[in-house]
């Protein structure tokens, strides 16, 4: 059996190290970013963080969560399939958390866009990967592709909601600082 999930997934090593240590970089931008943000007391309060900020970490760390499991040495598909599985279902859990955050927080008013990028999108994804983890024994060829872009999913998602964050701190603390000096 361990060479059947060995087979299978061999194919996608060079793929999850690429996703897997990108997800883990831009982590470590995204707490560079958090200082920052704390550095500039106005812009930011806790609630809009837990809100925007703390989540894009959690896709991040999914894409590199998944990535390691797809990596690790399985000894069955049965195995990756419950590890995936509790990974999709825990993250439809969080995704949960995230989007009535967003809806609380009074800081910003989140457009469609917003809605997309930070519910629809990684919903989606959470979503996808508990289905497809659960057909992962069945279905092992679609099941692995559809892993694959839900791991790029949520790394892309990672790096637009990361960037979606720099730009409105630089346009506020830009607009702040243009209504000190009148």
């Amino acid at each position: 059996m361990t060479e059947l999930a060995t087979q299978q997934l061999a194919p996608w090593g060079n793929f999850y190290v690429i996703v897997g240590s990108s997800a883990a970089a831009l982590i470590g931008i995204q707490f560079v970013v958090i200082a920052l943000i704390a550095n500039m007391r106005k812009l930011a309060t806790a609630e809009s963080i837990r809100a925007f900020g703390t989540p894009t970490v959690v896709h991040l760390g999914e894409a590199l969560v998944v990535s390691a499991l797809m990596s690790a040495p399985w000894h069955s598909l049965s195995r990756a399939s419950i590890a995936l599985a509790t990974c999709g279902l825990g993250g439809l859990a969080y995704a949960t958390i995230a989007i009535h955050r967003a809806r609380r927080q009074t800081d910003y008013k989140p457009v469609w866009e917003d809605w997309i990028w930070y519910a629809v999108l990684p919903y989606s994804a959470y979503a996808a990967l508990a289905g497809a983890a659960l057909l992962l024994r069945t279905t092992t060829h679609a099941a692995l592709c559809v892993i694959g872009a839900t791991a790029l999913g949520f790394l892309l998602i990672g790096i637009h909601n990361a960037w979606d964050t720099v730009t409105h701190v630089v346009v506020n603390a830009s607009h702040r600082d243009a209504t000190k000096k009148d």
